[in-house]
């Protein structure tokens, strides 16, 4: 049974960034060690700039599925997908679509043509080098908690390079019955991100985002019972440490669960749902070993590909249980 507890996510100020960079770090450092969420605010992209994306993204939505498909998902985490992630904590696929963006060799055919959205590849990729100059400032004060160099992280998710993976996801979840109909949805079921870190925008009023920390070591697949809701406001940029960073901080930084859950009470949202999250990812040959080196080490491709293949196989297990 779903328990709801009032946890104050930590909220922190980039303004003044140079000057304050020692202040910021320590308010980081709490927040990943602590909840493994944050909010950030004063981070230099204008609410018109996220409005103006929000509005190319659901112009992309709009578009009859037939085009969208022109621009298919494929293995490289990249393209356009509909009801097909399957979550292993639910066994059933997420109401949504989703197109997933990067700025590397991958996206080669894979950008929309201009035909069908017109300047939609610019808007995107100009968003995308903005929301990546925000990451590379949480970046520095992250190498600084680990005792990195400043540039450490930031080198290892060098976009510039062909092999760079980092991902934008452009994310609509569908609109739901109010009244039951004997089904069961689930927009997001939880989850936590393998990446670095998420940088997630979401539109004013549109809630549904639940956490819920706990979890102490990253090979650890277990959820709690206990959620706190997570307020939706298009100017602040919601973070969560990704399950790289947790690794790569040797467990000291928490990579934690978290859901968009379907409505199902008062107060709940029940329209369509639209948000862009932005996932750091190392670059392909990136080498990864927190200080302590607990665990072994690895590039980006094989971090990447191992955290799929244990999703993979905890859907599996997921998937078996329910035909039992």
């Amino acid at each position: 049974m779903t328990r709801y507890v009032d946890r104050p996510i930590p909220k922190i100020s980039l303004r003044d960034f140079d000057q304050r960079i020692d202040e910021i770090t320590n308010e980081l450092i709490y927040a990943a060690e602590n909840v493994g969420f944050f909010t950030i605010t004063d981070h230099g992209i204008s609410i018109q700039d996220i409005e103006n994306m929000f509005a190319t993204a659901e112009a992309f939505f709009s578009l009859p599925d037939p085009v969208k498909a022109t621009v298919p998902w494929n293995p490289n985490n990249v393209g356009w997908e509909k009801n097909s992630q399957v979550r292993p904590s639910t066994g059933q696929a997420d109401k949504k679509e989703s197109y997933q963006l990067q700025f590397g060799e991958n996206m080669d055919k894979l950008w929309l043509d201009d035909a069908h959205l017109d300047g939609f590849r610019d808007t995107c990729l100009k968003f995308m080098h903005h929301v990546q100059g925000v990451s590379e400032l949480l970046m520095r004060c992250f190498a600084r908690g680990l005792g990195f160099p400043d540039d450490f992280f930031v080198q290892c998710h060098d976009i510039s390079r062909p092999n760079a993976q980092t991902t934008t996801r452009l994310l609509h979840y569908f609109s739901l019955p109010q009244e039951p109909d004997g089904k069961i949805y689930h927009r997001a079921g939880a989850h936590a991100d393998w990446d670095f870190l998420t940088l997630l925008f979401q539109k004013e009023g549109q809630s549904g985002l639940e956490i819920c920390p706990g979890r102490e070591v990253v090979t650890e697949f277990g959820i709690g019972d206990d959620w706190t809701k997570v307020e939706a406001r298009t100017g602040e940029i919601v973070c969560n440490i990704g399950d790289l960073l947790m690794s790569w901080s040797d467990d000291r930084f928490k990579s934690t669960f978290h859901r968009v859950k379907a409505p199902s009470e008062i107060g709940d949202f029940y329209g369509d749902r639209y948000s862009i999250a932005f996932f750091n990812q190392p670059c392909k040959d990136a080498r990864i070993q927190g200080p302590k080196k607990k665990y072994p080490l690895v590039t980006g491709e094989e971090f990447n590909s191992n955290a799929m293949k244990r999703n993979f196989a905890a859907l599996q297990e997921k998937l078996k249980a329910l035909d039992q």
